[in-house]
């Protein structure tokens, strides 16, 4: 791993988790000539105009267009280099399907998409900015590798990642500040391996991105005021998913809430279902997110609070699940 910066709660406050993003670009591109940065004339809204300021020669402006931006990458990957290729996550996933699909991830190359403005982060921009759908597109795609940074400090983590990690990468950020959730990069980030925020025996609730730091709020609320002992985990990798974390939560806590800023089909909750399917185990089972339909416009977080994924929300979904009846087999060796 690059060395250097290592980023601390007061640095992910003072820069907004895509300039977290842009720093970390920085650094790589210091210790490594292979490392080159593209975008679709989005430079300053992804915050990769430092990499631009210190390795011109290396940065690389398509214009807008997104389908160029991510077939230009893919080539020069197969010529040996290492692209970091940023856009909104809207255009990302669905104006540059084709080309994140075919040109980038069957033929498995060495490309690292980083996705800003993801969920409704980008609130007032309206219906066509939100991306609301990107996991259900990205995560069905073979090769790619699918993380949604929980915030400043872990998106770092996971560019660091995907560097060190050969193949296709496809990181969701958010446009402004995320609320501090970790304190240094040093807790632990491994892909593929979700983090246990909070333990619990009651009941789980599994987020990622902006909704780990409102599940956390949620959980050490529900402990004073109900006495509820909540597990909060950070599925910060959507792709490949963390079963074995999963069936733990299934095993000792029975109960299971997932939350994303996210339609909540094809999302973080569908792909957790999955999960809990393929075990066999029975549990108590809610999915919050995005309802099917396209989100509201406003500020992030009244977005957030609108559609029940704030810390609020959360509140309300976990006592509703901690009230639902189920049958208890406390045996289940002679179950699947």
């Amino acid at each position: 791993m690059a060395g250097g910066l290592t980023y601390t709660a007061v640095d992910s406050t003072s820069l907004s988790t895509a300039e977290i993003y842009g720093k970390a670009l920085v650094e790589l591109g210091r210790e490594h000539p292979e490392v080159v940065a593209l975008t679709a004339d989005l430079a300053k809204s992804t915050k990769i105009g430092d990499f631009m300021k210190e390795f011109p020669e290396r940065f690389f402006n398509v214009g807008i267009a997104e389908q160029n931006l991510l077939g230009v990458a893919a080539g020069m990957a197969k010529s040996g280099l290492v692209p970091f290729a940023s856009t909104f996550s809207q255009f990302a996933s669905f104006r540059a399907a084709d080309q994140l699909h075919t040109d980038i991830c069957y033929q498995n190359v060495n490309v690292k998409v980083i996705a800003t403005h993801s969920g409704t982060s980008f609130g007032q921009a309206g219906s066509t900015h939100h991306a609301i759908c990107d996991l259900a597109v990205t995560r069905s795609i073979p090769n790619l590798t699918v993380i949604v940074p929980a915030d400043g400090v872990e998106t770092y983590n996971a560019v660091m990642a995907a560097y060190e990690t050969p193949g296709p990468f496809y990181i969701r950020i958010n446009r402004g500040f995320d609320r501090v959730l970790y304190k240094d990069s040093n807790y632990g980030f491994e892909v593929g391996k979700a983090v246990t925020v909070k333990e619990g025996t009651d009941i789980t609730v599994i987020a990622c991105g902006s909704c780990v730091f409102q599940a956390l709020q949620a959980a050490e609320f529900l402990e004073k005021t109900d006495g509820l002992k909540v597990r909060v985990l950070d599925m910060h990798t959507i792709k490949p998913i963390d079963k074995e974390a999963i069936q733990k939560a299934v095993f000792e806590t029975r109960r299971i809430i997932t939350v994303e800023d996210h339609n909540i089909l094809g999302g973080l909750g569908s792909a957790v279902a999955e999960v809990v399917v393929d075990y066999g185990k029975a549990c108590a089972f809610k999915k919050l997110g995005i309802p099917d339909k396209f989100a509201p416009i406003g500020l992030h977080e009244d977005i957030m609070s609108i559609v029940g994924i704030d810390s609020n929300g959360i509140i309300e979904a976990v006592r509703e699940v901690m009230g639902k009846d189920f049958e208890l087999d406390d045996d289940w060796d002679d179950e699947v």
